[in-house]
């Protein structure tokens, strides 16, 4: 399955401009599933709930879905892309998967990071798997990737492919998702953005950019830089990520002990 990774430096509030460009980056390139950065289109750093009244939109009728559904039905692909999120009064940090059908799936970030809070409602899907013909698709959202749960959960549904829109500024995140790709014997596919935001008197944030896939071996196979937009694709065996052995006599899932895990 040809999986790949978008990586960009979006213009606060100028969510036509970053649509298009995404859309103009894609064109061309032959893929069955590509990842998006979270809040790809909008831009991260929020000033006032008003601010973000503006720029969320409704899924999937607002003008972001509706345009990479278009795309995704044009070209025959998937795309998963993080976009801010209103619903009946609430605004969600949240990740779409579109398809060639149109939407497939919905995830809104379980864990929220630092002033996320101040705007965002907790998530309320839970973590689902998705089936999309060629794999099993789940999806999570940057700082999720602190807690292996999320991660464990997606793979005891069945994911095969963990798709991870971010806008990461700590470190630590790169090395971790290796982790959880080894542990549960996934492909990991985290689409970050790079630049910075100073926006209103809030402290600068620098993107760490450096998009990556891993493989159920927690190896990186495909990555971009720290400081330049781009694109990448890889050829995965989504087989591989069906196999959770780890000898002849060891499996990562059957050899759990459940029973034992009680205080979680």
């Amino acid at each position: 399955m040809l999986t790949g990774i978008y990586q960009n430096n979006p213009r606060f509030g100028e969510i036509t401009k970053n649509l298009e460009q995404a859309i103009k980056t894609m064109e061309g390139i032959k893929v069955d599933l590509m990842v998006l950065p979270e809040l790809f289109a909008t831009g991260y750093q929020f000033t006032s709930i008003s601010e973000l009244e503006g720029l969320a939109e409704k899924i999937p009728d607002g003008p972001t879905c509706d345009a990479l559904i278009r795309y995704a039905r044009n070209n025959n692909l998937y795309i998963v892309f993080g976009i801010a999120e209103k619903d009946n009064g609430k605004f969600y940090n949240s990740a779409a998967l579109v398809g060639p059908d149109g939407l497939a799936g919905l995830y809104r970030k379980s864990h929220l990071f630092y002033e996320e809070k101040l705007f965002f409602t907790p998530g309320d899907t839970g973590f689902n798997v998705y089936d999309i013909g060629s794999a099993r698709v789940g999806i999570m959202i940057c700082y999720d990737w602190w807690f292996p749960e999320a991660a464990r959960t997606l793979a005891l549904k069945g994911a095969d492919v963990i798709c991870h829109p971010a806008n990461l500024v700590l470190t630590g995140c790169h090395r971790a998702m290796t982790t959880r790709s080894l542990e549960n014997a996934v492909y990991s596919v985290t689409a970050n953005r790079i630049g910075a935001e100073k926006r209103g008197n809030k402290s600068e944030l620098r993107f760490t950019g450096k998009s990556q896939i891993a493989d159920p071996k927690g190896e990186i196979i495909l990555s971009l830089e720290a400081s330049k937009e781009g694109i990448a694709v890889i050829d995965i065996d989504v087989e591989r990520a069906r196999d959770k052995a780890i000898t002849s006599m060891n499996d990562r899932f059957y050899d759990r002990r459940p029973e034992l895990y009680k205080i979680i």
